[in-house]
């Protein structure tokens, strides 16, 4: 069975953007569009006061405008509804299940700086930390015309060969649906002395130094699915710097960037890897959080 792609909405123009931005993938993959909007009673933004039928009935028009608005935009492509009243005020758990059973979630994000929009602060943050899928997250000025003109779909890859394989399987998949190109993107720093190790010193010097060890590192991880997918144009992009920042250097040619995601948790809650961190919360593009298998 097809699994959906699922959309949250909450009628701000960052979800509408998401709305569109996952019909247009949804037919491209073949996936059928499940739209939803998660709610609790007092919500936090509810305008004008009201009370919890009223909040019940703009949902539920909300919800049904926003299908029917792709379903113009893509006839044929099949979409159902879902308003999800969270008893307790439980968010978060009401979309996690929501992802459990999807190929993509899909959030709308505000603009440079901060996530807001169909999720705040912590709770967005959450969302995309436990999130068993790829979370793509998408800005209110995303169009259409952003994924044709020769865009790249941008992926970064860290650790060795077998790491970040399901952000590289994601990446693949999306550049073959697109007909796109694809970047592969491996930075690098100069570890400190305390970090070599007798292993890591040997490795090193069979691989002729720290670039050459990186590249190789990138095309073994690169391999199985440049086999799989032999239609995709990849580019091997190797770079001295941060991570963080030699993404979101490429960011204004890619129509979607990829990145992994390491989930931890601390005594302030749940934290995101640095460079999705960054690039989530800095690319103009759409970005792909890809949790690790």
């Amino acid at each position: 069975m097809t699994h959906p792609i699922t959309v949250g909405v909450d009628g701000s123009p960052e979800s509408r953007a998401a709305l569109a931005w996952a019909g247009r993938e949804a037919v491209r993959r073949g996936a059928p569009l499940r739209v939803v909007y998660a709610w609790h009673w007092p919500p936090h933004d509810m305008v004008g006061g009201g009370d919890r039928e009223d909040q019940a009935r703009w949902a539920h028009c909300m919800i049904e405008d926003a299908a029917r608005t792709v379903t113009e935009r893509h006839a044929g492509l099949p979409v159902t509804v879902d308003v999800i009243d969270s008893d307790g005020g439980d968010v978060v758990r009401a979309l996690l299940d929501v992802a459990a059973g999807t190929e993509i979630l899909a959030l709308g994000s505000s603009g440079y700086g901060a996530f807001v929009g169909f999720l705040l602060g912590s709770v967005g943050q959450r969302v995309i930390a436990e999130a068993p899928c790829p979370v793509v997250l998408v800005r209110s000025e995303d169009r259409p015309g952003d994924e044709a003109g020769g865009r790249e779909i941008v992926v970064g890859h860290q650790g060795g060969p077998e790491d970040g394989a399901a952000g590289l399987r994601f990446a693949f998949e999306t550049a073959a649906a697109r007909g796109a190109s694809l970047r592969a993107v491996r930075a690098w720093n100069l570890p400190p002395v305390f970090a070599y190790s007798p292993g890591s010193l040997k490795m090193l010097d069979e691989a002729g130094g720290l670039e050459p060890y990186e590249r190789k590192a990138l095309v073994e991880a690169l391999q199985p699915w440049r086999e799989r997918y032999p239609e995709v144009p990849v580019t091997q992009h190797i770079e001295m710097g941060s991570a963080g920042q030699v993404l979101l250097s490429l960011s204004d040619r890619a129509q979607l960037m990829v990145v992994g995601r390491r989930a931890d948790r601390s005594g302030v809650g749940t934290r995101i890897g640095s460079v999705a961190h960054a690039v989530m919360h800095h690319a103009p593009c759409p970005v792909a959080v890809v949790p690790h298998v």
